[in-house]
């Protein structure tokens, strides 16, 4: 087999974790290496790589953003978006599609890496009609991430309600599959917090990890109820990325500088799965060194698809 072909075949099989590290401060902490890090894929100890150069990883980022039913109450509120993700849009790598919903989808720009398009896009937001498709929304932009290249990161940045009005095409565990199986990274900025207790367990940090044993059966049927309560925060808790509420147009504002800085701020860990089982795999990221006190957000699961799965 030729070299290059080796290599894509190697990289193909690469389960990204892009994971962030905290002080007791909640500030990040730089500096890490491989063997800094632990992984085990359900249970199993896994050989842990690292980018050493994240930043040239090209970024697909999809902003799906709810219009319909009260989304224009927030308007107001979230009109700063395009200027905050600035940093974003204009990197040389980065490619962007914007996808407004509301009982319907509307795809306002397939991806570009044209930032001033983009930045037109989501300031000519509309008021929809009195659904909110979240499910569908999220499975959409899913099947558009997963068509872009596998050596780039995938990331969906959701602004919606916390609960499903109007979906008709997609079912939970499609969701699921989709978002674990194409390695893609939510981060959620919910209208109407609501803050789930029952969901805690899959918080992606040290504290709150499942058990080796845990019957995935169960811990599907634990993704389905939460879900059912709040989207946006199982698919942050499940993928590691970040569920934060807002009620100002300034904390909203903070919230996206947050959402850009961290996503250059996270080690580009990976590992090689062998011979892996089909469905849902849960993982497990940790310091190696256990007197060092840190908080890791991390996905804490992915999927691999059955033999003649479509």
């Amino acid at each position: 087999m030729p070299a290059s072909a080796q290599q894509i075949s190697t990289q193909a099989n690469l389960v990204p974790v892009p994971t962030l590290v905290r002080d007791g401060d909640g500030n990040t902490i730089f500096g890490l290496h491989a063997h800094d890090f632990m992984i085990q894929d359900d249970g199993v100890q896994q050989v842990v790589y690292l980018d050493e150069d994240p930043e040239s990883k090209p970024l697909s980022l999809i902003v799906a953003v709810q219009c319909g039913r009260r989304a224009n109450r927030e308007f107001g509120r979230i009109s700063g978006l395009s200027a905050m993700l600035d940093p974003i849009l204009n990197q040389p790598n980065s490619e962007t599609a914007v996808l407004f919903f509301d009982s319907k989808l509307n795809l306002a720009r397939d991806f570009t890496n044209d930032a001033d398009l983009v930045e037109r896009d989501l300031k000519g937001i509309e008021a929809g009609d009195n659904g909110a498709a979240v499910l569908d929304a999220i499975a959409y932009s899913a099947r558009l991430l997963a068509r872009r290249p596998g050596d780039r990161e995938r990331v969906l940045l959701l602004l919606s309600e916390t609960r499903d009005h109007g979906s008709h095409f997609s079912k939970l565990d499609e969701v699921v599959r989709l978002i674990g199986e194409n390695h893609i990274s939510v981060y959620a900025l919910p209208f109407s917090p609501y803050v789930s207790q029952q969901f805690d367990v899959l918080r992606g940090t040290n504290k709150d990890e499942w058990s080796p044993n845990v019957d995935i059966i169960e811990k599907l049927a634990a993704i389905r109820q939460a879900m059912r309560k709040n989207i946006p925060e199982t698919l942050a808790g499940l993928t590691g990325g970040e569920y934060r509420t807002f009620h100002t147009q300034k904390t909203f504002e903070t919230d996206l500088i947050d959402f850009a800085n961290n996503l250059h701020s996270r080690y580009a860990l990976s590992f090689e799965p062998k011979t892996p089982h089909p469905g849902l795999h849960q993982i497990q990221v940790r310091i190696a060194d256990p007197s060092r006190k840190a908080t890791l957000l991390y996905r804490n699961s992915y999927w691999v698809r059955a033999e003649g799965e479509q």
